[in-house]
């Protein structure tokens, strides 16, 4: 565990918003081109600075970064987690936003951490501050589209046997990242079974992963938590990603 980060909020110190973005991180480059996360996720530094957390270590360099946002999960025609996951709580909270709603609920977008500092328990710490964070600005809960980062050695599994897989020796979960946020006091609630999109055409997926998409059905892509699915003749192909959404209670 690294006990010498400093974190503190993007409001509380703007300037290490351009060290943050410069971050190493090992994210699959088709992560990238998820329509909704690259249309917002800058929005979430400009207009949610005070949810957004940055670690920095004793030298002042940038760590780690924790994004979250709110929204009104009880508004009429919600009042459960939605199945698209990632996706839809961010139109959520930048709808919310825009028509005034007030938010009740704070959901987790990203924690991510320098592949320089990967291993000491970072992740755990960033966890806890955002948990720590949503306390402070007077919510009660905090949600987590989770994105279960031992799925991808399992591609074929079914997320809804993986999600409630657990350990023998000691129930927690099978996965690393769902098992930190039960050990932070979270409950694993459902799967989010379409929580990102990217699609693309084949020169595309070319492109982000380098290999052939020259046949139809399920391609399977480092990184991708299930396969791919290639229609090769129309020239494009999808990746539908599930999540597990985890809710912390915090007050």
């Amino acid at each position: 565990m690294d006990h010498e980060l400093t974190i503190t909020t993007l409001a509380e110190r703007p300037e290490l918003e351009g060290p943050m973005w410069s971050m190493k991180d090992l994210w699959p480059e088709f992560m990238m081109y998820d329509p909704i996360g690259w249309s917002h996720m800058g929005r979430i530094v400009r207009e949610f600075p005070e949810y957004v957390l940055v670690a920095t270590d004793p030298a002042g360099a940038v760590v780690a970064r924790g994004f979250s946002v709110p929204f009104a999960l009880e508004a009429e025609g919600r009042r459960t987690l939605p199945d698209r996951g990632w996706d839809e709580v961010l139109l959520w909270a930048f709808s919310d936003l825009r028509h005034g709603k007030t938010p009740d609920t704070v959901s987790a977008i990203e924690i991510t951490v320098d592949t320089t500092a990967l291993g000491r328990g970072i992740s755990h710490r960033m966890l806890a501050a955002m948990r720590e964070n949503v306390r402070r600005l007077g919510f009660a809960e905090l949600v987590a589209p989770v994105r279960p980062n031992g799925k991808h050695l399992e591609a074929g599994a079914s997320i809804h046997e993986y999600a409630f897989r657990v350990r023998e020796d000691d129930g927690l979960p099978h996965d690393p990242w769902l098992r930190v946020h039960v050990r932070a006091g979270g409950r694993i609630e459902a799967v989010a079974p379409a929580s990102m999109t990217v699609s693309g055409s084949l020169e595309q997926w070319r492109k982000w992963t380098g290999l052939p998409f020259e046949a139809d059905g399920p391609v399977e892509v480092p990184g991708a938590l299930v396969p791919v699915h290639c229609e090769a003749a129309r020239g494009y192909a999808v990746y539908v990603e599930p999540n597990v959404w985890v809710r912390h209670r915090v007050a």
